[in-house]
């Protein structure tokens, strides 16, 4: 019986431009994403005739409704395997904005096609992944990219040296946002949607070494109803964060610091200040 461990990455957008709804009821966005060293742990090992899964996390849905569960039931029907034992470590906040449901769901269709001897090539399983969820496609890769479409169409970006040894703190204050209730959100305002080209503009000034132009479409909506969420936001600029802004719909705000340890002393005023409670954590990008 095989069996595989993976680590499921997570990721922060440092753009996110919501351009437009589409026919489907998506939206067209152009989007700069960035992985992180963060993750959550899949044991998967062939066992059975369908799919069993398990989650540290008593909160989650282990049923059909559960991205992994899906990702794993399409594969399996598609490619006539046998079936799985999947056990999910939930380390990553839920609801946060850093996609970690949807890469839970990508590292599993890697996980499963490596399992059974690559039964899909990578466009198949762009095509699952893509059927799945918006995130999903950008987390079958490993590194930074520019993600457009409803989040399908994924062009990879060389990693940005301007970014290089700097820190980042990352909050989730202990509540999660709808996703999409955020979107939906975005209709009620006056001029919701921004312009095309905000990315390419952000990817020519990062290659010269600028770190500028991040800005998340969401923030308008969601800051509102979410107030304690602008707050965290200014008390970073205020301490000093390089920038700092809303990750995806939320509620995850990060803040990217000159290296590690500002990151972490960043970390601890955080606390001083908002309370023990929520999750926080750093990384070197």
């Amino acid at each position: 019986r095989m069996s595989l461990v993976l680590k499921s990455p997570c990721k922060i957008n440092l753009l996110l431009n919501v351009l437009g709804q589409r026919k489907d009821g998506f939206h067209d966005i152009e989007s700069i994403m960035q992985p992180l060293s963060l993750h959550d742990v899949l044991q998967i090992e062939s066992a059975g005739k369908c799919v069993e899964l398990t989650c540290s996390d008593p909160r989650l849905s282990v049923g059909g409704d559960n991205l992994v569960h899906r990702a794993a039931s399409e594969f399996l029907k598609l490619t006539d395997s046998g079936g799985v034992r999947i056990h999910l470590q939930k380390n990553l906040p839920l609801a946060a904005g850093i996609g970690a449901g949807s890469s839970n769901a990508a590292t599993t269709l890697l996980g499963l096609n490596e399992l059974f001897n690559h039964p899909l090539n990578s466009r198949e399983i762009h095509a699952l992944a893509a059927c799945l969820g918006s995130d999903v496609p950008f987390f079958l890769q490993g590194g930074p990219a520019l993600v457009m479409g409803r989040g399908d169409r994924v062009e990879i970006l060389k990693p940005f040296g301007v970014l290089e040894g700097c820190g980042m703190l990352l909050v989730h204050p202990g509540f999660g946002v709808s996703t999409p209730w955020a979107y939906q959100r975005l209709t009620d305002i006056s001029e919701p949607f921004g312009t095309r080209g905000l990315a390419k503009r952000m990817i020519e000034s990062m290659i010269e070494g600028k770190l500028g132009g991040l800005c998340n479409s969401l923030e308008r909506v969601v800051f509102p109803k979410y107030a304690v969420l602008p707050i965290i936001k200014e008390f970073f600029t205020v301490k000093g964060a390089l920038v700092t802004l809303m990750s995806g719909s939320g509620s995850t705000i990060f803040a990217i610091t000159e290296n590690r340890a500002s990151a972490e002393s960043l970390r601890m005023e955080y606390h001083d200040q908002f309370g023990q409670a929520g999750w926080s954590a750093t990384v070197v990008l």
